[in-house]
């Protein structure tokens, strides 16, 4: 113990004394050098290193969070839209285990439960934290059911902070605005999903997630266009366990019908059933309307007549199913 504290003194001596430092002691040269990198003092002259394994007091040259690219210093987790406080509070588990995974005793069990409650009080202690609490915890658990990527998530939670800046919440479900939110999300990026999906994951009518969509475009003037049916024919296809020759046929037909113009206006998840319908009759494979109605959600009506349209316009020859 003595000598370990003499060592330290030692070295804290001797760091001290680099830190003022004018001239080399073989050259005495006053032009010294301080490598951060290596953590070295070097005399440029003689070439001597005074000191080595010297502390780097300075940030950390390294970020996480893409939107501050001057700041390059990086403390604890990164700063994120998908958690209430944007994950700039500290959180303390619920396991009571100590730093080292052992069980804390009951006396400081329980002064962990006074202090984690407190600080979940601190953390939530206004009525727009609860309501983006709430709200974070219902994107979590639908990007878990929808399988929702994460930078979706971000996007997501942006336009719901958006909608809680101009006061468009009060009155109005939170369920509903945030899947509203996720379903703008995905338009924005192009991502194939159905109001459908949403409905049946987020126990919210169609109507009203119809409602609430379309009260955050109006209100955030988000410029959002109609997916592109080919988007749609890859997941089908899978679902519908088609061959990758049905599938590049069903594209084909569909650049067929954009190139002259009855795409527009219609559902692109009944346009491109109704593609899938026609490839498959074309390759031979036996897969029925009802089958593919199923897997698109929609009716079997909606399948018939896009595909009387595609088969019209297009002048394809087309043997129907024959069922025994």
């Amino acid at each position: 113990m003595v000598q370990n504290h003499l060592s330290m003194e030692a070295s804290n001596k001797k760091n001290c004394f680099c830190e003022s430092l004018h001239n080399c002691p073989e050259c005495r040269s006053e032009s010294i050098f301080k490598d951060s990198l290596r953590g070295e003092y070097i005399c440029t002259n003689c070439g001597l290193i005074l000191e080595s394994n010297t502390i780097d007091h300075r940030a950390e040259w390294r970020t996480f969070d893409s939107r501050d690219y001057e700041k390059k210093s990086r403390v604890g987790a990164p700063f994120t839209l998908t958690i209430h406080d944007k994950g700039l509070s500290t959180i303390i588990d619920w396991r009571d285990r100590d730093g080292l995974g052992k069980k804390l005793s009951p006396v400081k069990r329980a002064q962990a439960y006074r202090l984690r409650k407190w600080q979940i009080r601190m953390r939530i202690h206004s009525a727009i934290d609860r309501n983006l609490s709430f709200a974070m915890s219902e994107l979590d658990r639908l990007a878990s059911q929808l399988g929702i990527q994460k930078t979706l998530k971000e996007t997501s939670a942006l336009i719901y902070r958006k909608t809680i800046n101009k006061n468009l919440i009060r009155g109005r479900s939170i369920e509903a605005m945030m899947a509203a939110s996720i379903y703008a999300a995905c338009r924005l990026a192009q991502i194939p999903r159905t109001l459908d999906e949403f409905a049946k994951n987020s126990r919210i009518e169609k109507k009203e997630l119809g409602k609430s969509y379309r009260l955050i475009l109006r209100q955030l003037n988000l410029k959002i266009t109609s997916i592109n049916p080919n988007r749609f024919v890859s997941r089908f296809a899978n679902d519908l366990e088609i061959s990758q020759q049905s599938q590049l046929k069903a594209i084909k037909i569909l650049n067929g019908a954009r190139r002259i113009g009855i795409t527009s206006g219609k559902d692109p998840c009944g346009l491109a059933a109704a593609s899938i319908y026609v490839a498959v009759l074309s390759n031979g494979e036996r897969k029925t309307q009802k089958e593919i109605a199923r897997v698109a959600n929609i009716t079997e009506v909606t399948v018939r007549n896009r595909y009387k349209e595609l088969i019209g316009k297009l002048n394809l020859k087309i043997e129907p199913l024959i069922t025994n």
